[in-house]
């Protein structure tokens, strides 16, 4: 059980704008559990979802900081023109390195629908932790 705990809180804190990698865990934890292999993927997927709301919120709380325009001079210039283009959809890239973080942060700011890009989120982290675990299954199946 406390496997399930250690990808979830690697998960939550690899979402958020702290630097890490689940995946590494993932694989670690699949290659002395393979029969987990379920449990933790939804544990990775859940914990990084849940992370990724973090940024969200911190996003939301953050619109009073930050102004529009300082929005746009940014750095964060390409992960704004993707939510403007693509609205909440743009959610489904929220497992990319160094852009997701950043998308799941201006959705708040932007305040885009709450539930919406949950979804999305809990979406497009899901089937990469599933893509990971499916090619780690079978991987270890090749091997041994």
């Amino acid at each position: 059980m406390w496997e399930l705990w250690l990808m979830f809180s690697g998960a939550f804190l690899a979402a958020t704008l702290l630097p890490g990698g689940s995946e590494v865990l993932l694989l670690a934890l699949l290659d002395k559990q393979p029969e987990m292999a379920w449990s933790l993927l939804l544990s990775a997927t859940i914990g990084n979802t849940l992370g990724a709301l973090s940024s969200y919120l911190l996003g939301l709380l953050g619109r009073k900081a930050v102004t529009p325009e300082q929005l746009d001079s940014g750095r964060h210039k390409q992960a704004l023109a993707l939510l403007k283009r693509y609205g909440y959809w743009a959610l489904l890239l929220s497992w990319v390195p160094l852009i997701g973080d950043i998308l799941c942060l201006l959705a708040g700011w932007m305040k885009l629908p709450l539930t919406k890009s949950t979804l999305m989120i809990l979406t497009g982290k899901g089937l990469r932790y599933l893509i990971i675990v499916l090619l780690a299954l079978e991987w270890l199946q090749w091997v041994f």
